[in-house]
Order: structure tokens, then C-alpha cells, then sequence
């Protein structure tokens, strides 16, 4: 399960002061005091408990004046500290209850509740308000997983806790599993999230906790959608692109996307079957486990 920090009270500071000293000195969770950094920078965060209610009137106070959506605000999320090509970037989750009106408008689906799922990233992650959200945690080794649909993992069941006021907790990319359930009560939770180039690369998973089975990759990036894209529209160009990472892309999630959108522009059940033959022939163990269960749904619908 993710790690529990132990992080002695400290004095406050703000978001502007807690973002420039983790730009003095950078966030790599695989480093453990920049790890222990990370976490005492969010302990005095998590002291200003005016933070968020402060952000959030600001927000609303301005949008009379200017509604041109250049912001990072959503139903769930409160940017914190946008993106901007450094290694992190940070966020306040407001997590509903069963009985707050946004849950059951929107559904526990739209909050990630009952998603099992790991990260592709490193994490720190504060319990800002409220009794937090609750989750059954597993661990997996990711290193023994090709990552196809319907493939066996051991998943092993650790514990249910809830991310509670005060807690800190280090969630390890490519190890914790967690299925999230819904707070007792409204909450909220602040994150420093570890960010970096090749991170978009490495996949993420869903599973399927009852079966200890991969769901599916959660993490495509928006090349396999360009791609996909591309290939549909037929330019020559495009086609031989794909062929090209089909075979020797070093992602195969962006191989496995290759062969999908090449599938997708064949011709009846006999084309579609051809590339998925060559698919399962092309070297990757993730395209060939898809391609064979491509080919057993053509099978059937024959």
C-alpha cells in the first residue's frame, strides 16, 4: 500500500512559498530527501486551512468578469500549480459522499470511485479536510505484467483505510493498487504529483480486482489519438507511419495502437483478420496477446 509518512507539525506556508522551494530543489520521489522535502513542504501547506476556501472565492468572484475558461478548475480538481515542463506539478480533489448532490448527479464514476487502479507517477498526497476517501490497497509487481486485456496479475490485498485529516502518504508509481470509495463525508486532498517526459510512456493499468486480472491500459497519450486519426483519413503518409511503429516503436502501447488503427481502416472481417495475423507476428508480446483475442471475437462473429 502506499506509504504512510510520518511528518511532524510545522510552520505554515503558501502555495507560492511551498512551489518555489520545490523549484530550489526539485521533487524526485525515488530520492528519499527530496522525498522527505516534498512531504514537509505539504505538512506546512496543509497548515493554511484557509487555502482552498481563499482560492475558491477568488474563482468565483472573478468569473462575473472574465469567462474564458483559462483556468485549471473543475468539478473535481483545483490546480494548484499547473504543469509547466518542471518535474511536478500540484492539486487540491474535492471527494463527495454518497449523499453530497454532485455524486449522485454525476455519478461515483465521474469521482474514479470503484476504478481500481495504479499510477504511472509518483505521488504525495495530504488528507487537507474532512475524514478522506476510502480505499481497498493492493500491491503488484509491475515488472511480471505485459499489460494485455484479461491478463492474470497476483494482486496482493493490504488493507482498507482512509486518507484521513493530516495524513500523508506516498503513493509508488507502478506498484500501489487502489479501489476508491467514496468519503463518509465531503473531503478534500492536496497532491504534489512527480511529472517528467518519459512518465507519459509508461503505462497504467485498471483491473479487475475480483478476477486478479488487467482491465486495461488507462494512460494513452494523445499521439495514439493523432494517430489513430491520421490513418483513418487515409493520407499515404500516414499508413506508412504506421506500419513503421506497428513493428519498431519502443512503446508498445503506441505499437498496439498502430495495429488498431490499421485494423480499423481494413476491409470486412477477412482484412481486419490479416492485420491482426501480422500483428501477432510483429514481436511485441502486449500486441500479440491483443491481436489473438482480436482474432477470437472475429472468430465468433463469423
Amino acid at each position: 500500500m502506499p506509504r504512510v509518512l510520518d511528518v511532524a507539525p510545522a510552520e505554515m506556508c503558501s502555495v507560492a512559498e511551498c512551489v518555489d522551494a520545490l523549484k530550489t530543489r526539485g521533487f524526485d520521489p525515488r530520492d528519499e530527501d527530496s522525498l522527505q522535502h516534498g512531504a514537509l513542504l505539504l505538512r506546512r501547506l496543509g497548515g493554511d486551512r484557509s487555502l482552498l476556501a481563499d482560492m475558491l472565492v477568488a474563482e468565483l468572484e472573478a468569473r462575473h468578469r472574465e469567462e474564458d475558461g483559462a483556468n485549471f478548475y473543475g468539478p473535481q480538481v483545483v490546480m494548484l500549480h499547473a504543469p509547466d515542463g518542471g518535474d511536478f506539478f500540484m492539486r487540491a480533489n474535492i471527494w463527495p459522499s454518497e449523499d453530497e448532490y454532485m455524486m449522485r448527479a454525476s455519478g461515483g464514476a465521474s469521482f474514479v470511485y470503484g476504478f481500481p487502479h495504479d499510477h504511472n507517477f509518483d505521488f504525495l498526497t495530504l488528507g487537507y479536510f474532512g475524514p478522506g476517501y476510502w480505499s481497498e490497497y493492493y500491491e503488484y509487481e509491475y515488472e511480471d505484467v505485459v499489460g494485455w486485456q484479461g491478463e492474470p496479475v497476483a494482486l496482493r490485498f493490504i488493507e482498507k483505510s482512509a486518507l484521513s485529516e493530516g495524513k500523508i502518504m506516498h503513493y509508488r508509481a507502478h506498484r500501489d493498487v487502489h479501489a476508491q470509495l467514496p468519503a463518509d463525508s465531503l473531503s478534500v486532498s492536496i497532491n504534489i504529483m512527480h511529472s517528467g517526459g518519459s512518465l507519459g510512456w509508461m503505462d497504467q493499468y485498471n483491473f479487475d480486482i475480483e478476477n486478479s486480472r488487467v482491465g486495461r491500459i488507462v494512460s494513452p497519450g494523445s499521439s495514439e489519438a493523432f494517430l489513430r486519426v491520421a490513418v483513418g483519413l487515409g493520407a499515404p503518409e500516414a499508413l506508412e507511419l504506421a506500419e513503421t511503429f506497428g513493428a519498431r516503436h519502443p512503446s508498445e502501447r503506441m505499437r498496439l495502437a498502430s495495429w488498431r488503427a490499421l485494423a480499423a481502416r481494413a476491409e470486412g472481417e477477412a482484412g481486419r483478420d490479416l492485420v491482426w495475423r501480422r500483428a501477432e507476428r510483429s514481436g511485441s508480446r502486449l500486441v500479440a496477446a491483443e491481436a489473438r483475442g482480436q482474432r477470437r471475437v472475429l472468430e465468433r462473429a463469423s
